[in-house]
């Protein structure tokens, strides 16, 4: 038999490790060899997790954008029998990140993928947003450069007021800023937005209020913190 690929969600938030079930580290205790985004920041979870885990007979590969995670290996360590531990840099692997790889390559030699319950800022942006959440789309990243930005704005905006869908994106933290001046610029004043950032940890601020609003709100600051941007416009 195949060994698995166990899906492990990590913390939001340094200081929120209460958001993780108790059978997280009971699964990770069984695990040798684990795909990682980051391999500091695996090496510090996985100690905080259980400090008499032997960080140093692990193995550990990286999967990021630098680093393509090694398929070939992947399905070669799962035919042999053992099973493999995703890790991403926050919250739950797999989703927005190259976690989904190594799914892939199990599923293609008929390896079980076993998905661990978990925070997910996504979902728990959308939860307390007020928005739609029974219709929505995360779309990731907006593009970079100021034209094409707006214009992605603008379609998304289109998007939801023809099919009052909420869309959910991010930006790399220290963007942020100008991502929400972007939105500004460029939606309707009755638009919706939500910016939930810092989720379940000390700081954290979730608030939705209209385009409007928001240009009268000269202290919002969002710069180096991790946010979820939602819009809707139904």
């Amino acid at each position: 038999m195949p060994g698995k690929v166990f899906l492990v969600p990590t913390v939001l938030s340094a200081d929120a490790l209460f958001s993780l079930p108790p059978y997280i580290t009971d699964t990770v205790r069984q695990l040798r060899i684990f795909y990682v985004e980051n391999e500091r920041t695996a090496r510090r979870f996985l100690k905080a997790l259980d400090r008499s885990i032997d960080i140093d007979s692990l193995q550990l590969h990286l999967m990021n954008e630098h680093n393509p995670p090694d398929l070939p290996l992947a399905r070669k360590l799962l035919q042999e029998g053992h099973s493999i531990g995703v890790i991403s840099e926050a919250g739950c692997p797999a989703i927005a990140d190259p976690g989904q790889l190594v799914v892939q390559a199990a599923h293609s030699i008929n390896a079980a993928v076993v998905p661990l319950v978990g925070p997910n800022s996504m979902l728990l942006a959308l939860m307390a947003s007020g928005m739609n959440g029974q219709h929505f789309q995360f779309v990731g990243y907006l593009p970079v450069k100021p034209p094409d930005r707006a214009k992605a704005i603008k379609e998304l905006e289109a998007v939801s007021a023809k099919k009052q869908q909420t869309q959910l994106f991010i930006e790399a933290p220290y963007r942020n800023n100008q991502l929400l001046k972007d939105i500004l610029a460029n939606c309707n004043d009755r638009t919706q937005l939500c910016v939930a950032a810092d989720l379940t940890g000390p700081t954290e601020y979730i608030r939705t209020q209209s385009v409007a609003q928001w240009k009268k709100q000269t202290d919002a600051d969002f710069h180096k913190r991790p946010a979820i941007f939602l819009l809707y416009a139904g």
